[in-house]
């Protein structure tokens, strides 16, 4: 990045070379399409490009990169009027986010929640249950399980206490599993089954299309 600051265009191929799987991979966590996440993930390097002269080297690199996918994540959402934050705290709202996950399952499959679900089935209802979630405790979260950051790390990517961030996490797991235990098998816990290939499956389930 030191090197991209001085107009290093190779430095800059090798930045993005490095990071875009993760980065794409995380923003697919927030818009379920393959190509919406291909294409926010330009506009976040776009942005790092934009910024270079404004970089400190005063934190890790991806802290850095995160906190712009993350902007660029919320933004896409809230440019999109048809987009819908679901709280969990009021039966209604648990009520709304329940369907989204039915509306989801039941139609294209005639998925129930009786029947042992494949690893399609399941990453695409793992998504869904994300989508279901509020945009701060999803960013702390696909920080957590799919980037594989500390709790310090998530902090500074999102600018909050420590504390704050295991807060979120563990409203995150309780709303997920709220979500998904009537479609996980007899005894799997639902905040633990979260896996990278569940993403990496409605990637390529979506490219398929």
């Amino acid at each position: 990045m030191l090197r991209v600051q001085e107009d290093d265009a190779q430095a800059f191929e090798m930045l993005i070379n490095r990071h875009q799987g993760k980065i794409q991979r995380f923003l697919l966590g927030w818009v379920s399409n393959a190509q919406q996440a291909e294409d926010l993930a330009q506009d976040v390097f776009l942005r790092v490009f934009k910024a270079r002269k404004n970089y400190l080297p005063t934190a890790k690199f991806t802290t850095w990169l995160y906190r712009i996918a993350s902007n660029v994540a919320s933004n896409h959402i809230r440019d999109n009027a048809n987009r819908r934050e679901y709280q969990l705290s009021s039966r209604e709202s648990q009520s709304g986010s329940r369907a989204l996950i039915e509306n989801i399952a039941f139609a294209p499959s005639g998925f129930q929640p009786t029947r042992q679900i494949d690893k399609s089935e399941r990453a695409t209802i793992i998504m869904q249950a994300l989508q279901a979630l509020g945009e701060r405790q999803k960013t702390a979260l696909m920080l957590s399980k799919f980037e594989n950051m500390s709790y310090q790390e998530i902090a500074d990517t999102m600018g909050l206490s420590v504390q704050a961030v295991k807060s979120l996490l563990s409203r995150a797991r309780v709303n997920l599993k709220t979500l998904l235990d009537p479609y996980m098998a007899d005894g799997q816990n639902p905040t633990t089954i979260l896996a990278d290939d569940d993403i990496d499956t409605l990637s390529e389930q979506d490219k398929g299309k």
